[in-house]
């Protein structure tokens, strides 16, 4: 458990002391995030988007808590989409604050994360004009390819049985789209 006081700076102290390799896809990971920050996250969720907006790096701790971790901590459960929309507050708020231009390239990927996994066509917009600006083009790469599924289908094709959502008929015409 985190102690109260410094929680952005562990979240963050954390994620960033992992290897890149092991942001994406590494579920080795998954049981240690649930245990040293399942509790922070439950215990932080249910506040709003600006108890996370004292700064730069608390709103970036934020949107890892509640964006990546549940990825790791709920991995193929519909809970690790449960905090999207308060990530995407957060990362939206800040951006409108200016936190971003604090923040390092690599946090800020990170900051404007929670647009990419947003299902709104109008959100992917906005990643692509931000990962753009970002300037890494693998990351925009992968906002482009977020963007393209969200345009086509409207939603992520490949969450659908983890949230109980019946398959539309153009995306099984289309086959499996991961875009990742």
């Amino acid at each position: 458990m985190v102690a109260a006081e410094d929680w952005a700076d562990a979240v963050r102290r954390y994620w960033f002391s992992l290897r890149p390799e092991q942001w994406w896809r590494d579920s080795s990971l998954d049981g240690e995030i649930a245990e040293r920050f399942g509790g922070l996250w439950k215990e932080k969720r249910p506040l709003p988007p600006q108890a996370f907006l004292g700064s730069a790096q608390e709103a970036l701790a934020a949107v890892l808590l509640f964006d990546q971790f549940p990825r790791h901590m709920f991995r193929a459960h519909a809970d690790q989409f449960s905090t999207d929309t308060l990530a995407l507050a957060v990362a939206k708020e800040a951006i409108e604050r200016g936190y971003d231009e604090a923040l390092t390239p690599q946090e800020r990927g990170f900051l404007y994360m929670p647009f990419q996994h947003s299902e709104e066509l109008v959100d992917q917009q906005r990643s692509v004009l931000l990962f753009t600006a970002l300037g890494d083009p693998e990351q925009l790469r992968f906002a482009r390819l977020h963007h393209d599924v969200i345009e086509r289908f409207g939603r992520f094709p490949h969450r659908n049985a983890i949230l109980g959502r019946a398959p539309r008929p153009e995306e099984l015409a289309a086959g499996e789209v991961v875009p990742w």
